[in-house]
């Protein structure tokens, strides 16, 4: 199936097929789900092309998500700079850099959400705390949504009112994504000093997000609340994808669903430990979408 892949993807050097198979094993250890996700539901000749995206993702995070702020900030500096050549000379000395320039070649949109994305990086970097709702929207619009987009942009209707309504789809999606991020990480947040639940909502409703409390379960309601309406808000997106990616959507919007239950679940108890999906009930989805996709596309190509 993958060697596949990568012919219906157009990679054919053989270089360029092991720098591909490399960071499918890598996405396949730390975002396991989202590659079966991927795998199972996605057409074989996007697949490659979402692991590149997926691996420069990770490998972002990876290099700037350690020391104190001004070495994560010399670290993005220096990543900036090696993605930048990989681009104007079209090659590089690392694989994963190599796999996102072949994949920007054959999905143009790609290069301009990874300008987008390290530019939100400066954001990611600094940040220590959420003041207000406004703030969250500024981290959402500048990080959470460009990196996002490294991967929607590949299932990106091409006529542009569609292309609208998707990306204020993939807006609102992201937004809701990143508001149960903040709630199921709570705990690991509050020790590191980053919270990400906005400052203001915390001190209207009196809330110590260090220890459980009603005032802290309330305070996740709301939260979680917010998170609902914008999920639902997010449902248009089924409408404007080409109908061979609208599985793979249904299935991310619910796991969505799944996690945000979890995290009401969860309550005040977030305070000490985290929340996530049951795993039975997300299998349950994974494999309900493939069945369906199943009905529809056809056996030859599949």
């Amino acid at each position: 199936m993958w060697r596949w892949a990568l012919d219906r993807a157009g990679v054919r050097e053989p270089r360029l097929r092991r720098d591909y198979t490399e960071q499918r094993r890598a996405v396949r250890r730390f975002a396991t789900a989202e590659y079966a996700a991927a795998r199972l539901l996605l057409p074989a000749a996007l697949l490659p092309h979402v692991v590149a995206a997926v691996a420069f993702m990770h490998e972002t995070d990876d290099r700037i998500d350690r020391g104190a702020i001004d070495e994560r900030a010399a670290a993005l500096v220096e990543w900036d700079g090696l993605v930048r050549k990989a681009f104007a000379e079209g090659d590089s000395a690392l694989p994963v850099l190599r796999c996102l320039v072949r994949t920007a070649e054959r999905h143009p949109d790609v290069r301009v959400y990874v300008e987008g994305f390290l530019q939100g990086c400066e954001r990611e970097v600094t940040w220590r705390a959420i003041a207000d709702e406004e703030e969250l929207e500024e981290y959402v619009r500048e990080y959470s949504l460009p990196a996002l987009m490294l991967t929607a942009c590949l299932l990106a209707p091409a006529d542009a009112a569609a292309r609208a309504v998707f990306t204020d789809g993939c807006h609102r999606l992201i937004r809701a994504m990143q508001r149960i991020d903040f709630l199921e990480d709570l705990a690991e947040d509050v020790a590191a000093g980053r919270p990400g639940v906005p400052a203001d909502a915390v001190a209207r409703h009196g809330a110590d997000l260090s220890r459980p409390g009603v005032a802290l379960d309330r305070l996740v309601g709301e939260q979680a609340d917010r998170a609902a309406a914008d999920l639902a808000a997010a449902g248009p997106l089924m409408g404007v994808v080409d109908a061979s990616y609208r599985p793979f959507v249904r299935a991310l919007v619910g796991v969505q669903g799944l996690r945000l239950d979890a995290v009401r679940r969860a309550g005040a108890s977030l305070a000490t430990r985290g929340s996530g999906p049951s795993a039975r009930a997300a299998v349950v989805l994974l494999l309900r979408e493939a069945v369906a996709r199943g009905r529809w596309v056809p056996r030859v190509g599949s």
